[in-house]
């Protein structure tokens, strides 16, 4: 049995290999994983600061804030330094209430839409003591 294979349908055939090989690598790219970061509340020697102090993150990224030493701690957005002075995300990046034990932690995800630019926090009871931190998120 002879097989004829006629040009058109040669040239169908290789645009459809090449169609599923292209296709293939458009499906099993994996989307950037988001990452958690951990900020430590009170330093290891005891200094009233977050560590680190500045961090960058991108958009869908989580902060851990996590109580370390020479409590109470929170970390409070500062509404005048969140970029576009958006009230809103300065509250829901912000834990208000107090933290007292080592360990203790909460996080907050950087929104996928967050604008670009240094987010300024601070601790309430320890600001005028210079505890403040930053959160840098890359566009």
């Amino acid at each position: 049995m002879k097989i004829t294979i006629t040009l058109p349908r040669l040239v169908g055939m290789i645009l459809s290999t090449l169609l599923v090989i292209t296709s293939s690598f458009i499906f099993s790219v994996a989307p950037a994983a988001a990452e958690t970061y951990t900020v430590k509340m009170g330093a290891d020697n005891g200094q009233l600061q977050f560590v680190p102090p500045t961090l960058t993150v991108k958009p869908g990224d989580t902060v851990k804030w996590e109580m370390n030493k020479v409590g109470p701690h929170n970390a409070v957005f500062d509404t005048s330094a969140v970029p576009g002075g958006d009230a809103a995300l300065a509250t829901k990046l912000s834990k208000s209430k107090l933290m007292f034990t080592a360990g203790e932690s909460y996080e907050s995800t950087i929104p996928s839409d967050a604008p670009a630019g240094t987010y300024t926090y601070f601790c309430q009871p320890h600001r005028g003591a210079g505890m403040v931190g930053k959160i840098v998120v890359e566009g």
